[in-house]
């Protein structure tokens, strides 16, 4: 089988709800990091077989297939370039890599564009679902499925809070995690870790055009009084917003190409995808199934967690890493090391590209060799991808030569 190899990954700085991104058009924002990968890597936009674009919320300004939109709003890509929209809910551009990755390993195209988009501000979480049955045109759950799950009404909220009921973990233990996130971020962006994955986005403000550089929801003055003191998401529970993922703003793409793409256009690896898992469990308990989903990515890889050298586990809800760590009995301190949506905001369709950029860039600074990233997702799914750095001693670099 051919592989697949990332040559770059991108992110615009993370918005705030109503924040700095909120003037920028959904379209126009996807559009800007496509035209990064391109531009950063000296590829012909016409070389493009395909753009993948994860996106959650596929109304408003996101509807209409809004991948294709931004190719043709992109500057750099060809009109004659395809794309397609999807949604695996959270993990939905987590997913555009792995169908990028697999088209290229199939054998049927060479270079792929995986992105994300999700304007949380501008097309709000649940605006699709509210407005058509608001409207009288009915609810997504239908007489079948009521059938086979009678009066459960399927809750990330819930299935965030079972999960910490089954594993006992305190509010107190949540808190903690969800502080560190932010003392995390805090530490990465003050020590310039972001800096390579950041597309600048220009933005208008009271004073004039500016560029969006920074992740704007991270609390540099977090504390554990100030986590303490925040309300409860219901009372019998132990999660608050301050330890649940921040609404945001943002878009991601990662630029994957074949061996022979490496060659043609002389671009240099940064990474191989080793494996791509997706599986699916408990639609009720919902989140926990990525801790299931490793188990057997690990066993497809011929892996052991030991021997992953980095891991982004999205922080949608605290108790779902705090879960994972639990489970696979994974080193803490190769956990989401820059922080993650709790500080850094999960911008939704957006989020599988956002942490690739982030896990692709760490694990090369760090000359580790093996990084994973994991997402739970609406359903009961999960992916796993697991890469190899591409200059860990040379040897997969050399072998892609």
């Amino acid at each position: 089988m051919a592989e697949a190899y990332i040559v770059d990954a991108v992110r615009t700085a993370g918005g705030r709800r109503g924040g700095k991104l909120a003037g920028v058009h959904p379209v126009d924002l996807a559009a800007k990091v496509l035209d990064a990968v391109i531009e950063r890597s000296g590829i012909p936009g016409d070389a493009v077989d395909d753009v993948v674009m994860g996106c959650v919320s596929q109304g408003g300004e996101q509807a209409g297939q809004v991948g294709r939109n931004a190719v043709l709003a992109s500057k750099k890509l060809a009109q004659s370039t395809p794309a397609v929209t999807i949604d695996r809910q959270c993990g939905s551009s987590q997913q555009a890599i792995q169908f990028a990755a697999q088209a290229i390993m199939s054998g049927t195209q060479d270079v792929v564009i995986a992105a994300g988009v999700e304007s949380m501000t501008r097309v709000p979480m649940g605006s699709t679902y509210k407005l058509f049955y608001d409207a009288g045109l009915g609810k997504n759950k239908s007489p079948g499925l009521e059938e086979k799950f009678p009066g459960i009404n399927f809750n990330q909220f819930a299935g965030a809070e079972m999960i910490a009921k089954k594993y006992g973990f305190t509010r107190e233990q949540l808190d903690e995690f969800s502080l560190n996130s932010h003392r995390k971020a805090v530490a990465a962006t003050q020590g310039g870790k972001f800096k390579g994955e950041i597309v600048p986005v220009e933005i208008e403000t009271p004073e004039g055009k500016d560029l969006h550089t920074s992740d704007e929801g991270i609390r540099y003055d977090a504390s554990a009084e100030g986590m303490a003191g925040v309300k409860k998401l219901s009372e019998e529970g132990v999660l608050t917003a301050a330890s649940s993922s921040q609404i945001c703003d943002g878009a991601s793409a990662v630029l994957i190409v074949s061996k022979e793409a490496l060659k043609k256009y002389n671009l240099k690896p940064l990474a191989k995808i080793v494996n791509l898992t997706v599986t699916a469990g408990d639609p009720v308990v919902m989140l926990e199934e990525p801790l299931f989903a490793t188990d057997k990515a690990l066993k497809k890889a011929g892996l052991s967690i030991d021997d992953i050298d980095l891991y982004e586990v999205n922080e949608a809800f605290a108790s779902v890493p705090v879960a994972w760590l639990e489970h696979t009995k994974a080193d803490p301190n190769k956990l989401n090391v820059n922080g993650g949506a709790i500080s850094l905001g999960h911008p939704l369709g957006a989020s599988g590209t956002k942490l690739m950029a982030t896990l692709v860039h760490e694990l090369r600074r760090r000359g580790g060799r093996y990084g994973l990233q994991t997402m739970c997702e609406g359903g009961g799914v999960a992916n796993v991808t697991i890469i190899e750095n591409c200059d860990w001693q040379g040897d997969v670099a050399q072998a892609a030569e």
